[in-house]
């Protein structure tokens, strides 16, 4: 049996056990909580605490189906890689970290699982070794490193407490000051691994992993991590937390929805709208439900890992490019890829009755209830038009018109193996959000609107589909707004403020400090110039003792001559 296969086994047979724990104690209202002595010294002790909830074993069980179908893709998706193993061993370690994370109710072993996944994705994205893919990486590294830190100095400030355990201060960190900066160092956390504004473009950029990794990376592991910490974390946050959060996850939807219309690299636009809905997710978190936010989380991660394995059987066809420009007709050549393709896009875009849709239009008109003001409402309806938007335009791209890639390539859509772990995942992008549904919300929501704004959501996906199709025609616009379309392609100025931004000023100091104090002043005041005056007065020393004869002997002469002069 080959490593992939027994991985894809191991794992499958697990996410199985974990999901019919999680409607055991989903069902019973039963709750796990473990706690092991590690080390006792002193009487103080290091405790591993593992934490079984009906929430922790179904994100688990998900974390693991979408895990074996992606490493059961990656056997023939990687065929002829010379370190599979490594790759799939890498990508183990990445699973274990998530795992780390999810059942921690305690910052250290969360940090063991936060760490574990910066450094193994440093690992995966640098995979192809080239310098594209060591630039991505190392701002990946960097930024998530910004979180890292973050949950390092609530460590630290949660000394004063006596207790690492996070779940035993919910009440006191919302009524206490000090523990309220926890909160906040939980928060920056999360923006950096969820990749919020300003710590976004690390998210495109990861894009130069292999696509298997990008599949588990933007579905239900690495930027769902900081989601599901501030789930986590919900019960602590005050109206001020919660209105900033608001304020940056909304934006930051709206400048992926943006920026995603003007890309032209296929798996660049599906990681931004990992990140439009990564800020979806987080602006129904900071409205205060964060059920639904979970419940999201679960069927954006079905679609989402089924979307990019579909893009990498693209990618696979068409001799590594990922141009959308040099794609078009695919439907005709590869029409299974192309079938699963455009249902994980219609599921995306919220029609109904596919996994999205559920979580999405409850999600739109829950907002529609709620008492917020005209920006968030409007926020909201347009970051969902241009969800739409991006979606036709890769699809008009990708699936109609000519095929404009060379005439003389060669496709095949006989592999098996993809398209097996490619079906693994359609049954639950189509029934998942109905299953899930039904299983986490035992009450229903009731929402009453008035008709227009019931329909509103209705209305702005066929505007969407209007602003899509003519941002296809883009001749014009290219000649016009190369400006403008530069500040969209590049989220904003986020790519050039994280990498050239970041780096340009603190060199550019460095090179005149060089220049002016190490080459200059303190060439002469420093060191260097201390050396060489002592040098001089040492060798003039030197002189002395080495003709201490011929000195006392003129000395004398000296003498004897001024000793006449003056009788």
């Amino acid at each position: 049996m080959s490593i992939c296969k027994f991985y894809f086994t191991f794992l499958l047979f697990f996410s199985v056990m974990l999901f019919i724990s999680s409607l055991y104690f989903m069902i019973f209202d039963y709750l796990i909580f473990i706690e092991y002595e590690l080390l006792s010294l002193n009487s103080s002790m290091i405790c591993m605490i593992i934490l079984f909830d009906w929430m922790s074993l179904l994100f688990l069980s998900f974390v693991l189906y979408i895990s074996s179908m992606v490493i059961y893709y990656s056997d023939e998706y990687m065929h002829g890689e010379l370190n599979l193993n490594r790759f799939i061993i890498l990508v183990v370690l990445f699973i274990v970290s998530m795992f780390f994370m999810i059942i921690s109710p305690n910052l250290i072993s969360i940090l063991l699982g936060w760490d574990g996944l910066g450094l193994v994705s440093f690992c995966l994205v640098i995979f192809y070794q080239n310098n594209k893919s060591l630039n991505a990486g190392m701002v990946t590294a960097l930024s998530n490193r910004i979180g890292d830190v973050a949950i390092l100095l609530s460590i630290a400030w949660m000394f004063n407490y006596g207790s690492w355990n996070f779940l035993m201060y919910h009440d006191f960190m919302f009524s206490d000051y000090s523990m309220k900066l926890v909160t906040y160092f939980i928060i920056l956390a999360s923006l950096t691994k969820s990749a919020q504004i300003p710590f976004s473009s690390w998210l495109p950029m990861a894009m130069a992993a292999p696509t298997p990794v990008s599949s588990l990376v933007h579905s239900s592991t690495l930027v769902t991590a900081g989601v599901y910490l501030l789930i986590r974390f919900s019960n602590s946050f005050d109206s001020n937390m919660m209105m900033l959060l608001l304020f940056i996850s909304s934006l930051t939807m709206f400048m992926a929805g943006i920026s995603a219309n003007y890309e032209f690299d296929l798996k660049k636009i599906i990681a931004l709208s990992t990140l439009s809905q990564l800020g979806l997710m987080m602006s129904i978190l900071s409205l205060g439900d964060k059920n639904l936010a979970f419940f999201h989380l679960l069927t954006h991660a079905l679609f989402k890992a089924l979307l990019f394995m579909c893009a990498g059987m693209m990618i696979h066809n068409l001799s590594n490019y990922q141009d959308i420009r040099f794609m078009g007709s695919l439907i005709n050549f590869s029409p299974l890829t192309c079938t699963f393709f455009n249902i994980c896009n219609f599921s995306l875009c919220g029609l109904p009755f596919l996994a999205g849709f559920y979580s999405k239009d409850l999600i739109v008109e829950f907002i529609s209830f709620s008492y917020f003001n005209f920006y968030i409402y409007m926020v909201f309806y347009i970051s969902i038009g241009l969800t739409v938007s991006y979606t036709l335009r890769l699809c008009y791209y990708s699936m109609f018109g000519e095929f404009n890639f060379s005439s003389l390539n060669y496709f095949n859509d006989q592999s098996y193996l993809m398209l097996k772990g490619m079906g693994g995942m359609i049954m639950l992008v189509i029934f998942g959000g109905s299953i899930l549904i039904w299983l986490m919300f035992p009450s229903m929501y009731f929402i009453c609107l008035p008709f227009y704004m019931k329909i509103m959501t209705l209305i702005m996906i066929l505007i969407g589909v209007l602003f899509g199709y003519k941002m296809t025609n883009l001749k014009s616009l290219l000649k016009n707004n190369l400006i403008l379309m530069g500040f969209y392609y590049s989220l904003w100025n986020l790519s050039v403020l994280s990498t050239y931004g970041a780096n340009y000023y603190p060199l550019k100091f460095s090179g005149v400090y060089y220049k002016n104090m190490d080459y200059g002043w303190s060439e002469y005041y420093g060191g260097k110039g201390m050396y060489n005056q002592l040098s001089s007065y040492s060798n003039l020393f030197q002189i002395f003792v080495n003709n201490s004869l011929k000195i006392y002997l003129m000395l004398f002469m000296m003498w004897i001559i001024l000793l006449f002069i003056y009788l």
